[in-house]
């Protein structure tokens, strides 16, 4: 690849010449102005066709979407606990093609707020060992600590995701519905999820039938959180499908007791799905913690660890476990 040079200009602006050879074989013609970062009034783009803005996008998408027809984990939401996974499970494991499923157009899920809409983040001791992982400055107050805005936690922990080589988030895009088959034991088994983009999603009721698509993967965490719109989907959908005899609803609020019980519940819940964040709140009927989101952190962790014995434990060929691993 050719290299370009800089040239300073004394007014602080630079010239970028334009490569005889740019990406994709694009050659500059003798037309091409020069390409000038030069903020007194003459900054100057590189040219470019409007068609190849499209082809941009839509070749990568498309080759994402082809590529990750087959995943090994797909983690459904990309909130505090769900991206928490999604670092712990891609930095521990960069052999693994991690796929996350987010239904809003902004991840992040509540985490970029405090309480009440306002934006110190509240994260009690240990887990404030995670926000010095991952980079995150605090107040320490003894028995937790404050992040200044919630928003620094979230753009934080997204930038270091999305940055993984094995890492592809598709936002805007909900989970209809859970892939689930009879395994080599005869037991039922999520095997992947159906997929469509959330506005397509929103208006199945407006317009005529508009079918899914689908990821299989021999692991699936699902993080979509407490109750609501897109909440609690695959604790609900486990209730509708028979997995699940009825939700255990979450709790009351009462911060000592539910973080630790959505940390150490955070388990595969049925075969192929583990459960983590405040989901498990709807799962197991365990309490609400309100504003303090250390258990959102160590809950992702903790699913990284079981999505990787999962799958330790299991055969996969193209997605599907056939069998378990055999003993040594």
């Amino acid at each position: 690849m050719s290299t370009t040079t800089t040239t300073a200009v004394a007014n602080g602006s630079a010239v970028y010449p334009v490569k005889a050879n740019g990406m994709n074989g694009h050659k500059a013609s003798p037309n091409d102005a020069e390409v000038l970062e030069d903020y007194t009034g003459n900054y100057k783009f590189a040219p470019i066709h409007e068609a190849e803005v499209s082809r941009a996008m839509v070749k990568r998408y498309f080759t994402q979407m082809y590529e990750r027809a087959v995943s090994d984990v797909v983690i459904v939401g990309a909130g505090s606990a769900g991206l928490s996974c999604a670092y712990h499970l891609a930095k521990s494991r960069p052999d693994l093609k991690i796929t996350i499923i987010e239904a809003s157009v902004a991840p992040g899920g509540g985490a970029w707020l405090g309480g009440q809409l306002m934006t110190a983040m509240v994260v009690r001791k240990p887990a404030d060992r995670f926000l010095t992982e991952i980079g995150v400055p605090f107040e320490d107050e003894g028995a937790f600590v404050v992040v200044k805005h919630a928003a620094l936690f979230t753009s934080t922990i997204l930038s270091r995701v999305l940055a993984m080589p094995n890492v592809v988030m598709m936002n805007a895009t909900a989970v209809e519905d859970l892939i689930v088959r009879t395994d080599f034991e005869g037991k039922q088994r999520v095997s992947g999820v159906v997929t469509n983009w959330t506005l397509v999603s929103l208006n199945h009721d407006t317009q005529s039938c508009m079918d899914p698509n689908v990821i299989v993967a021999p692991c699936v965490i699902s993080a979509t959180g407490h109750d609501g719109p897109m909440g609690a989907f695959s604790a609900k959908r486990l209730v509708s499908t028979g997995l699940l005899a009825e939700l255990g609803n979450m709790r009351g609020l009462d911060m000592n007791r539910a973080e630790p019980a959505i940390v150490n519940g955070t388990r595969e819940v049925v075969p192929g799905l583990v459960m983590c964040g405040m989901e498990l709140s709807e799962h197991d009927g365990s309490n609400r913690m309100g504003p303090t989101f250390g258990a959102m952190m160590a809950s992702g962790v903790k699913a990284a660890h079981e999505a990787m014995r999962l799958l330790d434990e299991a055969k996969v060929v193209e997605g599907k476990v056939i069998s378990k691993v055999a003993a040594a």
